[in-house]
């Protein structure tokens, strides 16, 4: 089971002081992008920052997104949802998302949580999305590594 062994995460807000965080997220399934939504802007709560969200039509449009905020913020959160289909579109969405963003994350040198769920249906989206009788919540995780990331790499 996906999740097991996830460090419990606790964000200090006095370590996050004049940080600045942007949340990108894809508009695909609605249901389970406001649940990755809301974990993400909990973590950015719970860390004391007031996060940027911009929205964006699909998790093939985060890399490019992620890429024009990146030199304006400190550390950047991509949220989407890609549910497998009948035709390779998937393999090529997934790919396209997976390596734009870690392009941006190794040439920024900006740390950018991955929050883009690949699920074979809906039900495993919903399972992580952290709504109410979710087993996990990665909006929420995705947003934690980003910022301890961040946190590890300033020697705060």
């Amino acid at each position: 089971m996906s999740g097991v062994g996830a460090p419990k995460t606790q964000l200090n807000p006095k370590d996050f002081e004049g940080v600045k965080l942007a949340i990108i997220a894809a508009s695909w399934h609605q249901q389970i992008m406001d649940g990755l939504l809301d974990g993400a802007l909990r973590a950015a709560e719970q860390a004391g920052l007031e996060a940027r969200v911009v929205r964006v039509p699909g998790s093939f449009e985060l890399p490019v997104a992620a890429a024009a905020l990146a030199e304006d913020y400190d550390a950047l959160v991509a949220l989407g949802v890609v549910i497998r289909g009948g035709t390779p579109h998937f393999d090529y969405v997934c790919q396209a998302a997976t390596q734009g963003l870690t392009t941006v994350a190794i040439e920024s040198k900006k740390p950018v949580g991955f929050g883009v769920l690949t699920c074979d249906t809906e039900q495993q989206g919903l399972d992580r999305a952290g709504l109410p009788g979710s087993s996990e919540d990665k909006g929420f995780e995705a947003t934690a590594a980003a910022l301890q990331t961040l946190l590890a790499l300033s020697g705060r």
